[in-house]
């Protein structure tokens, strides 16, 4: 029988944070402390014990299943003794310094980053302390205290590459090796250095200075899981307060995993975000029209009805037929096939045309030649100053396009390459290859059908990213893209040459042509409907009225719209002030109407409904599905449950990033093989490529690329309207 314990209140002399988180207890002048969040009792050990047990470090006592991670934290910041640390390195460096001039401090929120600059040491390159070394036998263990190694005689290609190594604190090559090790070990691909999650997690690690343990694999399947999903389920909760407000477009992408399995993915477009919805596995069997039409019916009424203002599928038959049937039993949702994809088409359909396929090939040769030795490529980024040849579209075929673009852009660089002294003294300029690139830059009629292709293909490639930009609402936009598209194509030709052009961009943006929402945003948006005159606005007048029946039910507001409009037609009231006349075009449209539709209402809700709205899913193609594959395939029901908020998570978290507008170009290498897909016509073609006649490993000395995205993103929206 267990002795009688009585509690004792703790006095104000105990200072050390772990006695907020334990009582103590007397029992025959014997002081047991227990736990608070787990109820274990330590009968000795101390308060030290305590604090190993709520930090989870090994030592002697037992792990707490059930403490709070922040007073886990807690205990850890505490026993590693970070802030006395902190006090003793900032007296260090105060003392090596001699004197306090802010001009000296490299860092005031890191002490190891002043050490670094205060102490000096010998120029070698640093391995990491705590790495581990094989020890006899196979065994592990880690390394002793530093022991002063002698000095190994390096090659000249060692030491040119230790001589291209940026210039960064020896602490932060520390760090980068560090990061580096974990990345290759796991296979994670450099391109998850661009993460906008990345930076954040290295600074989050550097406040807590030395000590600091990384969250362990069940810290990070259970309780750092479950407050991602939290995070992630508070944001939607947030933009789903929107969609009452201006309406929702819903998405839905379907993708096949090459393995005889096909998911649909659901995303809620609104102006305010993008957010990943539900997934649903549908390679039970054939998909047909009815089982499609049952999951856009389905996830339409999980939202809500009367705040879907349309549905966006693909162009297939089954879609096609589905999205009607939706749009009919809900008179008040559209259908639409996706924009994006539409353009796509028109792209891959004029890829086939025999003056713009032997452009391409020539091109392509070009670049397969440049990407696959070392030293031209290395000739060709000090001649560009590190930007590439090759320029990433969401699509293989707007890759191709913009790709011809950026090498005529080019042209006078690549003209300067080949002429240049050193590519007449290497060797390659007296190979076959090099005589047949000297030919190719220097013809007049490759280079002009380069320039004729572009003016041709660039209005498509613009609308293109109108419909995939994250920035703005491209339902404004797109009819008047398309318009100035085919206007442009026949102002290049002078006869009716353009005619194959139109036929193709006809045919395939013919289920978009009369659509009611693109019409009704092209009419509402103020800064083509008081600058465009003509058939355009006539015709697409029509298709307001179509918006104003299907989604305004109530016959008195309908009236009171189109009364409203008498106003927006003359431009009087507010919406004839100067300011509102010079905010046509520095506003967005949703903008312009909520500051100068007050007084009407009716119509200004409506218009900032329509004009809340995207066109188009292309730019979801990009995400990564490896995470949803997996989570269909588990059989396990719980396990399956902790997938499905794993795919929550990471689906928000990707599409945030990928629409998001403060959104930045990343800079990467279009020889790397994350772009294998987009660049793999580029960078090699059917023939085997060789890495070198010496068999060294060549791209040690390929200079660093400025990146295939390195030019800044250009806002097309704003000039669509005027031409191109």
């Amino acid at each position: 029988m267990e002795p009688h314990m009585e509690l004792v209140p703790m006095t104000s002399q105990k200072h050390d944070p772990a006695w907020k988180h334990c009582q103590m207890f007397k029992t025959e002048e014997k002081i047991h402390l227990k736990c608070i969040y787990c109820g274990k009792i330590f009968k000795g050990g101390g308060i030290h014990r305590i604090k190993e047990h709520l930090a989870g470090q090994k030592g002697n006592a037992s792990t707490c299943l059930r403490v709070l991670p922040e007073v886990k934290q807690q205990m850890l910041d505490s026993l590693n003794g970070v802030a006395v640390k902190k006090k003793k390195k900032l007296k260090l460096t105060e003392q090596l310094s001699g004197y306090d001039n802010p001009a000296d401090r490299v860092n005031e929120h890191s002490s190891l980053n002043s050490e670094a600059f205060f102490l000096p040491g010998p120029e070698i390159v640093e391995h990491d302390d705590d790495a581990y070394e094989e020890g006899e036998e196979g065994t592990t263990s880690k390394r002793g205290p530093r022991q002063k190694r002698p000095q190994i005689r390096k090659n000249p290609s060692e030491s040119m590459a230790l001589m291209s190594l940026p210039s960064v604190q020896p602490c932060s090559k520390k760090v980068h090796m560090a990061v580096g090790r974990f990345f290759v070990d796991v296979g994670l691909p450099a391109e998850a250095a661009n993460s906008a999650y990345f930076q954040p997690m290295v600074e989050a690690i550097a406040s807590q200075e030395a000590g600091v343990i990384g969250p362990s694999y069940q810290d990070l399947r259970s309780w750092i899981l479950k407050n991602l999903v939290h995070e992630t389920r508070y944001d939607v909760d947030q933009y789903a307060n929107a969609w009452e407000r201006t309406g929702c477009t819903v998405l839905v992408d379907d993708w096949n995993s090459g393995k005889g399995e096909t998911f649909v993915n659901f995303f809620v477009y609104n102006s305010e975000a993008t957010i990943f919805y539900r997934s649903a596995n549908v390679s039970h069997g054939i998909v047909s029209a009815d089982d499609l039409y049952e999951l856009l019916k389905e996830t339409v009424e999980q939202i809500g009805v009367k705040n879907v203002l349309q549905v966006i599928t693909s162009c297939e038959d089954q879609y096609a037929f589905a999205g009607k049937r939706l749009a009919t039993t809900y008179p008040s949702v559209f259908w639409s096939p996706c924009a994006g994809l539409c353009v796509d088409l028109m792209l891959q359909d004029m890829e086939h045309l025999p003056m713009v396929k032997v452009t391409l090939e020539q091109a392509k040769s070009i670049s397969r030649y440049i990407y696959s030795n070392g030293f031209v490529l290395n000739m060709l980024r000090r001649h560009t100053f590190g930007l590439d040849l090759l320029d990433e579209g969401i699509t293989p075929s707007s890759t191709n396009f913009m790709t011809l673009k950026r090498m005529l852009s080019m042209r006078h660089h690549l003209q300067s390459m080949v002429t240049s002294e050193d590519w007449i003294q290497s060797p390659h300029s007296q190979k076959p290859e090099g005589f047949a690139l000297l030919d190719t830059m220097t013809s007049q009629s490759f280079w002009s059908a380069c320039a004729s292709i572009t003016n041709l293909i660039d209005p498509l490639l613009r609308l293109l990213r109108i419909i995939s930009s994250g920035k703005k609402p491209a339902m404004g936009y797109v009819y008047a893209g398309l318009y100035r598209a085919k206007e442009a194509i026949k102002k290049h030709f002078v006869s009716e040459d353009y005619l194959v052009y139109l036929n193709i961009i006809d045919r395939r943006w013919e289920q978009l042509q009369q659509h009611p929402l693109h019409g009704a945003g092209f009419y509402l948006n103020p800064k083509f409907f008081y600058s465009l005159e003509g058939d355009a606005l006539l015709r697409s007048r029509s298709m307001v009225y179509d918006c104003i029946e299907r989604l305004v039910p109530d016959p008195e507001v309908q009236d009171k719209i189109m009364k409203e409009m008498t106003y927006y037609h003359g431009g009087v009231g507010d919406f004839g002030r100067k300011m509102a006349i010079r905010a046509r075009d520095t506003l967005l449209p949703t903008e312009w109407w909520i500051a100068y539709g007050g007084s009407c209402p009716n119509l200004s809700r409506l218009a900032v409904q329509v004009l809340s709205q995207t066109c188009g899913f292309i730019q979801l193609k990009l995400l990564d599905k490896l995470p949803l594959e997996t989570m269909h395939r588990i059989k396990n029901p719980l396990e399956r449950q902790r997938l499905n908020h794993l795919v929550f998570v990471h689906y928000n978290m990707r599409v945030k990033q990928l629409v998001s507008a403060k959104r930045t170009r990343r800079v990467s290498d279009p020889i790397a093989y994350e772009h294998d897909d987009m660049f793999d016509d580029w960078i090699v073609g059917n023939e085997a490529l060789s890495v070198g006649s010496s068999g060294e490993a060549e791209w040690m000395t390929v200079d660093p690329a400025l990146g295939v995205d390195a030019i800044p993103e250009v806002d097309d929206a704003d000039d669509m309207g005027g031409g191109t």
